[in-house]
């Protein structure tokens, strides 16, 4: 999994900023170069398909515990359809 994505994750959804659904994160990272914003982007559709990235590897990044890996799953989506679909609001992690 790219580096760029990991350090959104941790940087971004953490224990702290994920609990921020203001509005600021779509923002924030089409602030950023297009390079950068495509290695988000992929490494969401990587987390998405990959077996092994789970709840574990996620409370790793962002101290943010998910009880299974569909929750997770269904979270990321969620936040992958607010960042680059149509989705209007950010949604909150669990917790």
């Amino acid at each position: 999994m790219d580096e760029r994505f990991r350090r959104f994750v941790k940087g971004y959804l953490n224990s702290t900023e994920g609990y921020d659904t203001s509005g600021y994160l779509r923002p924030t990272l089409l602030g950023f170069r297009e390079p950068f914003v495509e290695a988000v982007r992929s490494g969401f559709i990587q987390a998405l398909a990959d077996e092994s990235f789970g709840p574990a590897e996620y409370e790793r990044l962002t101290d943010i515990e998910f009880s299974d890996r569909e929750i997770l799953h269904a979270y990321l989506k969620d936040v992958y359809d607010y960042l680059f679909g149509d989705a209007p609001e950010q949604p909150m992690p669990p917790g």
